[in-house]
């Protein structure tokens, strides 16, 4: 297991759609093992094979129970409901936006020997589902969004301090 270069916005990878991943080996096992090195040294949530150098439909999301779910060629098939929230990403580093997300996500993925399968989740969780699985078609939140500046996301985090201490 390695840690793995992540590549930063302006990289050609991460406007590239990935390929769907047809052989489930060493190989893929291997990329799925360093992904999850990677992501816990950035100390990050999610991360997409793009971002690491391979344009394979390749995903991991650390989910609020700290369990890493791996999601193979995944496909978003239901929302419900809506957060907006602020929004970062490892190959984008030191930026934010706000960006309005489903609140809830359930994707249809393989996992790493192949087996299809299916899995829900809400808030956090949701909210990476759909921004992982946008790497893997080019894409990245800053699309959906104006990235803030070091004061636009100190006010903000300001505001989201105050709306907590008034419940």
């Amino acid at each position: 297991m390695a840690i793995r270069k992540i590549h930063e916005v302006g990289d050609p990878c991460l406007a590239k759609v990935c390929r769907p991943v047809t052989e489930f080996n060493d190989r893929l096992h291997e990329l799925l093992d360093d992904m999850a090195d990677t992501l816990e040294e950035a100390g990050g949530v999610g991360l997409a094979a793009p971002q690491v150098g391979i344009l394979r439909r390749v995903c991991i999301v650390e989910d609020e129970q700290g369990e890493i779910i791996e999601l193979i060629n995944p496909e978003i098939i239901k929302t419900e409901g809506e957060q907006t929230g602020l929004e970062g990403c490892l190959s984008v580093p030191g930026k934010y936006g706000i960006v309005t997300r489903p609140m809830v996500v359930r994707v249809r993925a393989q996992d790493r020997y192949g087996t299809e399968f299916e899995v829900e989740d809400e808030e956090l969780t949701a909210r990476c589902f759909c921004h992982e699985i946008e790497h893997l078609d080019g894409h990245l939140y800053t699309e959906h969004c104006k990235v803030l500046t070091d004061e636009e996301l100190e006010q903000y985090i300001r505001e989201q301090e105050k709306e907590l201490d008034e419940e």
